[in-house]
């Protein structure tokens, strides 16, 4: 893991192996830095929970844990700002197709819960043309990512 930082903004980068078991450690550095940054318990709630989705997918999903392909993640910090870009070596997907958890019909479903918490608790997610290659954002201060999912 390599690290820049001046006292507000910082950059952290990872190439992370494709195991469920060795990306933990990053992301409470993460989370570290940015209570540092004075960031309070409830964005920073939101940050782990998405930054942990973005792995854990980007590990089982699109690297279908395989041990000789890594998972590329900067990060860059500052006081009201979260960015976020996690690459893994898949064949990418498709996020439009993936059903939305919260439709009557799926509440009971396995799958594509951590894609709705994702786009809950960042202001900004985007995917690359492949779909290997997320990038999320979350600016303290913006109403519209209080972590709600909007499941009824």
């Amino acid at each position: 893991m390599a690290a820049s930082h001046s006292s507000a903004e910082r950059t952290l980068h990872a190439s992370l192996p494709s195991n469920l078991a060795d990306y933990h450690a990053f992301i409470q550095t993460v989370l570290e830095q940015l209570r540092e940054l004075n960031w309070e318990k409830e964005p920073l709630f939101g940050v782990h929970l998405a930054l942990e989705e973005a792995i854990s997918n980007a590990i089982r999903h699109g690297n279908k844990e395989d041990a000789s392909k890594r998972v590329e993640v900067e990060c860059r910090l500052a006081p009201n700002r979260f960015w976020s870009r996690v690459c893994d070596e898949g064949a990418g997907f498709k996020p439009d197709e993936v059903p939305d958890c919260c439709r009557d019909d799926r509440l009971e479903v396995i799958g594509g819960r951590g894609l709705a918490l994702i786009r809950a608790y960042m202001t900004r997610v985007q995917y690359n043309d492949r779909g290997n290659c997320l990038t999320m954002e979350k600016l303290l201060g913006d109403p519209a990512t209080n972590g709600a999912c909007g499941c009824q």
